[in-house]
């Protein structure tokens, strides 16, 4: 018979941040009610301004342990402070670290270990092995049909897995169970997908209001930064990055939001800072390769080398086992590849990568290394796959229209370019001035 989750472990486990943008892992970690309240780090969760708060809550957790190592849930929430150091710090061994701690605690308490459980489907997630971050999540939500935070990870893999309607109602049962930022985060996430900025807006203000932790504001701020983009308000984009950054000035995902709303204003010089304060605390994918597109963009190649060379580093770790994301290629590396590299090494990757990650991003992914590989009919039908739910990306936009402007689909080449400009301007430093150039040429087409 599984046993009940001991009080002290649903406390520390039930005080969280959201984490992970769309992209990568939206939820992995922070937003998924995991973190320990006795760690300083969710998202940092109840995170400062001090990066070392991560470490902190470990050494807390992995003095608990010393003295008693027969406490499951203390082993349980010493593994996701560990998932947790490992997405602020981009350290893979922390992964590994997690997973220790975690299979220890499901040593201790075989059975009714729900928070074990869920922490493994978590890690699964966060090394972007989303079946197996199903088959943990199942297998926590059936010994604990009303643990919250077990369900927000059955949310999170079937939402990568492309299971969108099973993904909503796991989702609504979150909601059920206990409505707080966690469960609201991600009810808003399920709008945005589908194209709903404007509710997704509302409930993620819900979100905020109700956030228990500073990571859990700061999430939200971040989140609320990238919907304003996605509406075409980049001051209101900024406003919400420097309302995070106010409270929590190190935090990396709310450096790159402001970075991003900073580029869309036009603002390159403190866009640039703020990018490169963002890598200082954790060097991830996007971060980098945001700065290296930017740079790129304004002339300067041997400053864009440098993040494309750390990237070609992470990628060739990654391959052999020790990089971030271990797992399958995330979207950035794809595009990285496609944009940057060798497109028909971009498609292999982007395969590989949907056959454990059948999610529109990793589609529309697959969509453009498609289209570099000179493979247009199809990377028509990807890109149209990443754009079924009525998902609001002026990228994914950009990329079909390239696509259908090669296929000679004129018409369906304008709207597309039409809708990516119309609320992004300046949606990517490289890729909008050519989107505008090729709806000018579009235009003056007889």
């Amino acid at each position: 018979m599984r046993q009940d989750t001991p009080a002290l472990t649903r406390r520390w486990l039930g005080s969280t941040a959201a984490a992970l943008l769309l992209g990568a892992v939206m939820f992995t970690v922070g937003a998924i009610g995991l973190a320990p309240e006795g760690n300083t780090s969710a998202r940092r969760a109840g995170g400062t301004s001090e990066h070392p708060a991560p470490d902190r809550g470990v050494d807390a957790l992995r003095a608990r342990v010393d003295r008693l190592p027969r406490d499951a849930g203390a082993w349980a929430a010493l593994g996701i402070a560990h998932l947790e150091q490992a997405r602020v710090t981009a350290d893979p061994a922390a992964h590994d670290r997690a997973e220790s701690a975690l299979r220890r605690s499901l040593t201790v308490q075989p059975d009714g270990n729900t928070a074990a459980e869920t922490g493994l489907g978590a890690l699964a997630a966060a090394r972007h092995d989303f079946p197996t971050a199903l088959t943990w999540a199942r297998r926590a939500t059936t010994g604990d049909p009303y643990d919250p935070a077990a369900h927000g990870v059955l949310a999170d893999a079937r939402t990568q897995l492309g299971q969108y309607e099973a993904a909503d109602r796991a989702v609504q049962r979150m909601n059920d169970l206990n409505p707080d930022s966690s469960a609201l985060a991600r009810a808003s996430y399920a709008l945005e997908l589908r194209g709903d900025t404007t509710r997704a807006r509302s409930l993620m203000r819900r979100a905020l209001t109700a956030a228990a932790t500073p990571g859990e504001r700061s999430f939200a701020r971040g989140t609320l930064s990238a919907l304003a983009l996605q509406e075409g308000d980049a001051p209101q984009a900024l406003e919400q990055a420097r309302a995070g950054l106010r409270t929590d000035p190190g935090d990396p995902a709310l450096l790159e939001a402001e970075a991003r709303a900073h580029t869309a204003l036009g603002r390159t010089r403190q866009a640039i800072r703020a990018y490169e304060a963002a890598i200082a605390v954790a060097p991830l994918p996007h971060y980098l390769l945001g700065l290296g597109e930017l740079q790129q963009s304004l002339g300067r190649q041997d400053r864009a080398e440098e993040q494309y060379a750390l990237l070609r580093a992470q990628e060739t770790m990654r391959r052999s086992g020790g990089g971030p994301g271990s797992g399958p290629a995330d979207t950035d590396a794809i595009l990285f590849e496609a944009d940057h590299g060798r497109p028909d090494q971009a498609v292999a990757m982007a395969a590989e990568a949907l056959r454990t990650r059948p999610f529109i991003a990793v589609h529309d992914a697959q969509a453009w290394a498609l289209h570099r590989a000179g493979r247009e009919d199809e990377a028509l039908d990807h890109a149209d796959r990443a754009l079924a739910l009525g998902t609001r990306s002026a990228l994914f936009h950009y990329h079909r229209a390239v696509i259908h402007h090669a296929l000679g689909n004129t018409a369906a080449a304008r709207r597309d370019l039409t809708t990516a400009l119309g609320a992004e301007p300046r949606f990517h430093p490289l890729h909008a001035p050519v989107a505008r150039a090729l709806l000018q040429r579009i235009d003056h087409t007889p």
